[in-house]
């Protein structure tokens, strides 16, 4: 299957040279570019492409209000908001987290990266850069120390293992990887995954750890500012 991709930048410098990078692949097709929020927003709700790589800061209408109004659409629920930016460490970032992207990328990205990254993000899996995302959800994103949970009733609808599954999904860690550390199968931790998602209404991964931080099911390790399971 074809990824379909909206590109949206106000600098059409940038967004042509994504464009030859994602389309020299086989699997991904560029069907529209924008060059403010605005405009990425109709260009979404007319195409309906799999993956916005949308920048953060654009004239006008920026790529924070237009990610907002993208995620919040139920009509665009298929549709996954990859965060373009050369400040990985912005709190506008973690702001479009909690919005509903799926990820973020800096603009010195690879070409075999940038394609690998939509790809993932197509496919509903967790946040990008894990450094940067670790620094990001640390600054911005955890409960402060002392300070109480918010919302942790909202994980009352989740299964002892269905917690756990979360808790690990926000250290980082793939189905795989989740799969080694717990000797399970990757179908089966894709299938607990899965639910949690739906238990919670996340709309992928990324808000998944989102979830796991604020409600602190998962909180910051003090010695190496990574995202922990808590006990």
């Amino acid at each position: 299957m074809t990824l379909r991709v909206l590109l949206a930048d106000d600098q059409a410098l940038l967004r042509g040279a994504f464009r030859l990078l994602l389309e020299s692949t086989d699997d991904i097709t560029v069907v529209g570019e924008a060059g403010d929020g605005r405009e990425a927003v109709r260009l979404t709700r007319a195409l309906r492409p799999d993956v916005v790589v949308m920048d953060v800061r654009m004239p006008g209408t920026d790529g924070l209000a237009a990610t907002t109004e993208i995620c919040a659409d139920p009509e665009l629920r298929a549709t996954r908001v990859l965060i373009l930016t050369t400040y990985e460490t912005d709190e506008n970032v973690a702001r479009a987290l909690r919005a509903g992207a799926a990820g973020f990328i800096g603009k010195g990205i690879g070409a075999e990266e940038l394609a690998d990254a939509v790809r993932t993000v197509a496919e509903g899996e967790t946040l990008l850069s894990p450094a940067a995302t670790r620094s990001l959800v640390a600054r911005f994103l955890a409960v402060p120390a002392g300070a109480p949970p918010q919302d942790a009733g909202r994980l009352d609808v989740l299964t002892p293992r269905e917690r756990e599954m979360v808790a690990l999904v926000a250290t980082g860690l793939s189905n795989q990887e989740i799969a080694e550390r717990m000797v399970l199968s990757p179908f089966t931790v894709r299938a607990h995954v899965q639910r949690a998602m739906t238990k919670l209404d996340a709309r992928d991964r990324a808000q998944l750890v989102v979830i796991a931080y604020r409600t602190g099911l998962a909180r910051v390790a003090p010695e190496d500012g990574a995202g922990q399971p808590s006990s």
